[in-house]
């Protein structure tokens, strides 16, 4: 059988489109199928010449399958390594003690600190020159989510190579990498994640590629060979997955799409040295240690925007350094922690004094960055509400050319709407 026929021969048995990554019958179908691929393969061209076909037609094939073809391009990558590397995962959890549990413990429960483990050394099994460990920073969770972390561990897990770090032993320890945090009260994930990503870097590990996710089971960790790639073969400072992009495949409710969309063109007309950059909120981004240990320090933000901050520090050491990587990404149903904080306005805010520390001061950014200064909630609603044509009809893939509605035109929607 050639891969068509091995993904045809899948297809035939597997007719839901629906994948749930919490099943266990549905994790071991795609490792399945995606190691098929991974041995049927004769190059890593030959799987993305089947990737580009999958792609194409789409809505033909399901969830499943293009998880699998992601993963055996992983796989493929990081078999065809000349050398030997080391991968640091690094998640916050916060209010995840429902999640973290299996289903049979409670109905949202995910086993996600598990299933995390499982994709990985279902990875690397095969490659004893790729070696991995992973960091559980409790962000000051009031459930306890890190001291459940521990307890599974110890139940379920023979390794050593899964640690629990608590984000308010950094913070008494008055480790710089936290500083301006008084409580873990401060940070809204932001500042755990930047916590273990400087305790990874610290390590000084050879060929250490440092990577960071989200807690949930969005983010297959199989996909991390399509992160690493541009950083080892390219010679990029990081690369961040994006679910924007023509390869990509997503699942994912559309109900917050207008007011991303939204987001996604305030911040653009405010921070124009990356705009080659659309997705920059998605969970799943690797960093060179190396460059880790240049941005991680004296970092303001520690909310949901400091991706965006970690990503200025980093293309301002080298033009274009980050690396945009397709992979699919499916929403997780189960209980979100940030669906009820509403974080967009408080992250424009923190973007805006982002393009006022770290660059040149231009007059069209200028206007963009003290009208969302000047935004309230009550503002932003009112914009969300009445989002002009232009920015609902384009693709935010082409914000970073298209300026056409400038700080008037959303002034005056304000004073339209008697704000």
């Amino acid at each position: 059988m050639n891969l068509a026929e091995i993904i045809k021969s899948f297809e035939q048995k597997n007719q839901s489109q629906k994948l749930d990554l919490t099943d266990e019958l549905q994790n071991e179908k795609v490792e399945e199928l995606a190691n098929r691929l991974f041995l049927k393969a004769n190059s890593l061209e030959e799987l993305r010449k089947i990737e580009k076909e999958t792609i194409k037609l789409r809505n033909k094939y399901s969830f499943s399958t293009h998880l699998a073809v992601k993963i055996s391009l992983s796989k493929k990558i990081l078999s065809e390594l000349k050398q030997g590397f080391h991968f640091t995962i690094v998640f916050a959890v916060y209010k995840e003690h429902n999640r973290i549990l299996t289903k049979q413990e409670h109905p949202n429960g995910e086993d996600f600190l598990i299933r995390k483990i499982k994709q990985l050394e279902n990875l690397t099994k095969d490659f004893p020159d790729i070696t991995w460990d992973m960091l559980v920073v409790d962000d000051g969770c009031p459930e306890n989510s890190g001291k459940i972390a521990e307890k599974i561990l110890k139940e379920r897990y023979s390794g050593n190579n899964v640690k629990v770090l608590y984000l308010q032993d950094a913070i008494d320890k008055k480790l710089k990498v936290v500083e301006g945090l008084k409580t873990t009260d401060d940070s809204r994930k932001g500042g755990a994640i930047e916590y273990g990503m400087w305790y990874a870097a610290e390590k000084n590990i050879k060929n250490h590629i440092i990577i960071y996710t989200d807690a949930d089971l969005s983010t297959h960790l199989g996909q991390i060979g399509l992160l690493a790639e541009p950083i080892i073969k390219d010679g990029k400072y990081a690369a961040i997955a994006s679910r924007r992009e023509d390869a990509s495949v997503v699942l994912k409710p559309g109900t917050r799409n207008n007011r991303g969309k939204l987001f996604i063109y305030l911040w653009k007309r405010m921070i124009r040295r990356l705009n080659y950059i659309t997705d920059t909120q998605c969970g799943f981004k690797a960093f060179r240690a190396e460059i880790v240990n240049k941005i991680i320090l004296h970092n303001f933000e520690k909310k949901f925007a400091f991706d965006i901050e970690l990503l200025i520090k980093t293309d301002k050491f080298k033009r274009e350094s980050i690396a945009k990587v397709p992979i699919v990404w499916i929403d997780s149903e189960a209980e979100s922690t940030t669906t009820d904080l509403q974080p967009y306005v408080d992250m424009l805010h923190s973007i805006a004094d982002m393009y006022f520390k770290y660059l040149p001061a231009n007059s069209f950014s200028h206007s963009f960055a003290f009208f969302v200064k000047s935004l309230d909630q009550k503002k932003w609603e009112i914009l969300v509400n009445h989002i002009p044509e232009g920015i609902l009809i384009k693709s935010a893939i082409h914000y970073d050319k298209y300026d056409e509605i400038k700080v008037s035109v959303f002034q005056n929607i304000l004073e339209k709407n008697k704000y």
